[in-house]
């Protein structure tokens, strides 16, 4: 394991794979025996292994802008500095992954793909980086062209992998990194998003239950392709298998291990009754594709069983309650066509 010595204001990360029941002793607060801070400072395990020690809790940090508004969402907000990633839309609106996030507060750092200001990264002096992982050892939003020059800045980074990894499991595995930097899981606020979060999961259940034998299918929409992705590899869809969804399982994923590629003739290979389509900016929306004739033709697009899909999101209970309710409606609402 790789374990770096830090000097002062900076961080730690501990790691391991944590499930429901972890997140159920976390959410007790911070006990006497606290796993994360001790005689010899501060420290935690990410989810490559690497362990960053810190004399002292991490108060200044930078994260990708879902990672910050879910630490946000645990009352952690007054310890984020900067954030990176889609804070504005196209249409110069907040990104629905901002969250409850006080923008005008924090440094954007960069708003699209391969935006990453390292001077003012510097400047903010972070103890600490945080963002997902998606693909092992790869740092989200983090530019592969810059990261060395990031990470010379500051080596302390809390990466957590969201992808082959149930929902629960990963905002439990969140839980811990926000638990870690001095959130109190029992505070009314988190309780209360948790009991959403699980009402939420009973709605998708008792639709599902409703609708025995409804296939959905998640995908995004170019121009010239179709994304089906795979329920294994993502959080949220995996999860609304264990809730009794029928997902569409594509048979031949690319080697990343995400989702499989057609072509547009071929975007009726998976018969579906209701489509989830990726509502972000770098897709296509169901108002582009109605001059596509595929579309048009395909059986949930004639019944008008279309629902939106945020494939990219923050993983805590606040974040992930409202997904789970949008699922529910669009369940509720779609009968069998295929």
């Amino acid at each position: 394991m790789d374990t770096i010595q830090l000097s002062r204001r900076r961080l730690l990360a501990t790691a391991g794979m944590v499930g429901l029941g972890a997140l159920a002793t976390a959410c007790g607060g911070r006990p006497d025996d606290d796993p994360f801070t001790g005689p010899g400072g501060w420290s935690f395990t990410d989810d490559r292994g690497s362990t960053v020690h810190t004399k002292d809790t991490p108060s200044r940090i930078v994260a990708f802008v879902g990672a910050a508004a879910m630490l946000a969402d645990f009352g952690l907000q007054d310890r984020i500095v900067g954030v990176f990633g889609e804070t504005r839309t196209a249409a110069d609106e907040l990104a629905p992954l901002t969250g409850e996030l006080d923008l005008g507060k924090l440094t954007v750092l960069g708003n699209n793909w391969g935006e990453f200001d390292v001077e003012k990264y510097a400047a903010l002096e972070p103890d600490l980086l945080v963002t997902d992982m998606y693909v092992p050892d790869q740092l989200w939003y983090v530019p592969e062209g810059s990261k060395a020059k990031i990470l010379t800045v500051n080596p302390n980074v809390a990466a957590v992998r969201v992808a082959h990894r149930t929902l629960p499991e990963t905002i439990a595995r969140y839980a811990e990194l926000a638990r870690a930097l001095g959130a109190d899981l029992s505070a009314p606020k988190a309780v209360a998003a948790k009991a959403r979060f699980d009402a939420a999961a009973q709605a998708v259940r008792d639709a599902a239950a409703q609708r025995p034998g409804l296939r959905v299918l998640a995908a995004s929409a170019a121009p010239g392709i179709f994304y089906v992705s795979d329920p294994k590899a993502a959080a949220d869809l995996s999860f609304f298998e264990e809730l009794g969804v029928r997902m569409v399982r594509p048979e031949h994923v690319g080697g990343d291990g995400f989702f499989e590629e057609l072509s547009w003739e071929h975007t009726d290979r998976y018969p579906a009754d209701l489509i989830l389509l990726d509502r972000r900016s770098t897709g296509l929306s169901p108002e582009a594709l109605t001059a596509n004739p595929v579309w048009r033709g395909l059986a949930a697009v004639r019944a008008n069983q279309i629902g939106g899909w945020q494939p990219i999101y923050r993983f805590s209970h606040a974040g992930t309650a409202p997904l789970l309710e949008d699922l529910a409606a669009n369940l509720r609402r779609s009968t069998k066509v295929t």
